[in-house]
């Protein structure tokens, strides 16, 4: 589960980045506020990779799908790419659990075929 997260997560650090650059043309918004907003979604996303091990690394995750859906109030075309995001990171999770448990399985079964 946890390399298809982080393959989200990376995906997204860039799409903040490019969203920055987009709204840096908007003028109700300063630079320093689009990157202080930017640069601290492209730091969790980035820590997050390293979290997604640890108990809430996952729900963190949610998070920063809420945020990039709501960043499309300030660049309407954020509303498509968080939902697309979102649904990139349930199957990550998803998926990548029914991945975990298959490999579990097989482990153990290969456990119980050579005990050496």
């Amino acid at each position: 589960m946890r390399m298809l997260c982080a393959s989200t997560l990376i995906g997204e650090f860039f799409v903040i980045g490019f969203a920055g650059l987009v709204a840096m043309k908007s003028d109700d918004l300063t630079n320093a506020t689009v990157w202080t907003v930017c640069g601290i979604g492209m730091l969790l996303s980035v820590l997050l990779c390293g979290m997604l091990g640890r108990p809430g690394g996952v729900q963190l995750g949610w998070v920063l799908q809420v945020a990039l859906v709501a960043s499309g109030f300030v660049i309407p075309v954020m509303f498509i790419l968080g939902i697309a995001f979102g649904a990139l990171w349930w199957a990550s999770v998803h998926y990548g659990r029914r991945i975990d448990e298959v490999k579990a399985r097989w482990a153990a079964a290969q456990a119980e075929t050579d005990p050496a």
